[in-house]
């Protein structure tokens, strides 16, 4: 899953991206509201962590700005403030949830699960035929069959389940999956892509991962396996 923060004490974003990295999050920071806001509305993201008082454009207007455009992604405030009034403006101005500074990594890591979770309530389950994942567990199931994957694995595989029937680019994966934001090598996805293949189809989902040459990658529903 791709996170955005929002927040200019680089030593607290940093902090931040670390811990998140760590847990298997791509991460992408931004040190000013301007900056933050354009990033929100050109990219895709899970969860977007925003600091209340930031250069260029407050956290609050960031957070009206983005909701104008009918973005549902979950928002958490970083704020000191600590008044009732304050919190209950700044949920009002779109915010899920809110976290006081100075907070502990463990707090904000949890309050991040809780807005994963309810955004992932309708589709606890992401299917494509007979595959069956949960986000929220890691689990993913071949029919009745359980598949054990890495954590880079499963998120590749989320990604693409994620984008079913679309063709998913080789840059689009390397950013969203790696957190590679510039031009590299992508042999990595076919290393991961052979991995995922090999252990998909022996707990039989069949050819669900198929290579659009030149492109990239698109799931399709899976055949179960005549064996």
């Amino acid at each position: 899953m791709r996170l955005l923060i929002i927040e200019d004490e680089p030593g607290i974003a940093g902090f931040l991206k670390d811990g998140l990295e760590e847990e298997y999050f791509a991460v992408d920071i931004a040190y000013d509201g301007k900056s933050g806001l354009d990033m929100a509305l050109i990219n895709e993201y899970d969860l977007i962590i925003v600091d209340w008082m930031i250069p260029a454009i407050s956290g609050i207007e960031v957070c009206r700005q983005i909701r104008k455009t009918g973005n549902a992604v979950p928002i958490l405030f970083l704020t000191a403030k600590d008044t009732l009034e304050d919190v209950i403006f700044g949920l009002d101005a779109g915010a899920n949830d809110y976290i006081k500074k100075p907070f502990e990594f463990e707090e904000l890591l949890a309050r991040i699960r809780v807005q994963l979770r309810n955004k992932n309530r309708n589709d606890d389950s992401l299917n494509a035929g007979i595959l069956n994942i949960n986000p929220v567990t890691h689990q993913v199931f071949c029919a009745s069959t359980e598949v054990t994957l890495t954590p880079k694995e499963f998120a590749l595989l989320e990604y693409l389940v994620r984008n079913k029937d679309r063709v998913c680019t080789r840059s689009r994966i390397i950013e969203h999956v790696w957190d590679i934001h510039f031009d590299s090598d992508t042999s990595v996805i076919d290393v991961y892509i052979t991995f995922l293949r090999r252990k998909l189809e022996a707990a039989g989902c069949g050819n669900i991962i198929q290579t659009i040459r030149g492109v990239g990658y698109i799931v399709r529903e899976p055949e179960i396996s005549k064996t």
